[in-house]
């Protein structure tokens, strides 16, 4: 079995587990991306590393192999483009990434927003972009200023598309969901827009952002989506190559009421509240008003000293 000794390190139980090396994560992760374990093997790895949880040194390994074989786009702009991973969609409230997208390109930026539908009883903010109009790309390219492209995990990577998808069968979640989160696929500079559900995941992602050197925004999202909760202030976390900076402490508190927030989930409804909130017709929720001047700032930081981030 070509992973059995990784298998044996991450599966002795919730105390007995050791952690891999950087090195080994790779090295088990590119194993399964080119197709050369059993699904036995794969099956394995998953739930003992759901059980066990990633560690900062495991995250970067799994994302060496990933970034070694992922399609990458590229943007004709000197600005950064802004990545924002979408793997969760609607629960409870209508998913508000396809706004947040439209509102940073309406910046100037090129935004990139990569995902699949990893759980069938939610709304994807894919179906959201459909109904606004926007199609998913075929294949890597260009990304123009003020433009979002749109693409599917299946197109990025299709193995890993493939190792997301076993959560259908086995119930949980896996490394790749992890990884999928973190991924830039952009030649070039880049802004990652990341997210947590549990507090207790972020010490392990302000490690791993921090060792990738990565430009980032980090906060807790709304249902699993990048995109801030409508209702709340939470915590922002910046990173400009590996840098971290706490941009905004998280406030206590939650709004009962957001001005225009349908109370449907559906894909129709929310295409029509975001259409209505950037004609102006419905105020920008604040909380994804702070994220968007939280990536400008981040986006500025990357620039040459001799370039600046004009926007209105």
């Amino acid at each position: 079995m070509a992973i059995q000794h990784y298998i044996k390190e991450i599966g002795r139980g919730a105390r007995g587990a050791k952690a891999l090396s950087r090195l080994e994560a790779s090295d088990a992760m590119a194993q399964i991306l080119d197709g050369r374990v059993s699904d036995y093997e794969i099956g394995a790895f998953c739930i003992a590393m759901r059980i066990k949880g990633e560690t900062a040194e495991e995250m970067c390994g799994l994302w060496d192999a990933v970034h070694a074989r992922i399609a990458r786009f590229h943007s004709s702009a000197a600005l950064p483009t802004v990545v924002l991973p979408s793997y969760n969609g609607a629960r409870r409230l209508p998913t508000l990434t396809p706004l947040l997208a439209l509102l940073l390109a309406r910046e100037g930026l090129p935004v990139l927003v990569h995902g699949m539908q990893t759980e069938a009883s939610r709304i994807t903010a894919f179906a959201v972009f459909e109904r606004l109009g926007l199609t998913v790309r075929d294949g890597a390219g260009a990304i123009a200023p003020s433009e979002v492209a749109l693409v599917h995990t299946a197109t990025l990577l299709p193995a890993l598309a493939k190792l997301l998808a076993v959560r259908q069968i086995i119930g949980l979640r896996n490394p790749g969901h992890s990884i999928a989160k973190l991924l830039q696929p952009v030649e070039g500079p880049a802004v990652l827009l990341g997210s947590y559900t549990h507090p207790e995941y972020l010490p392990m992602l302000l490690a791993t952002l921090a060792e990738l050197q990565t430009h980032a925004l980090l906060s807790r999202g709304l249902e699993g989506e990048v995109c801030a909760d409508p209702r709340r202030s939470p915590q922002y976390d910046g990173f400009v190559a590996g840098q971290h900076q706490l941009l905004q402490a998280r406030s206590s508190g939650t709004d009962s009421q957001v001005p225009g927030l349908p109370s449907e989930r559906d894909a129709d409804t929310t295409a029509r509240y975001t259409e209505a909130v950037l004609a102006g017709q419905l105020p920008v929720p604040a909380a994804l008003a702070q994220q968007v001047e939280h990536v400008l700032a981040i986006a500025q930081q990357t620039l040459p000293a001799s370039q600046g981030l004009h926007h209105d």
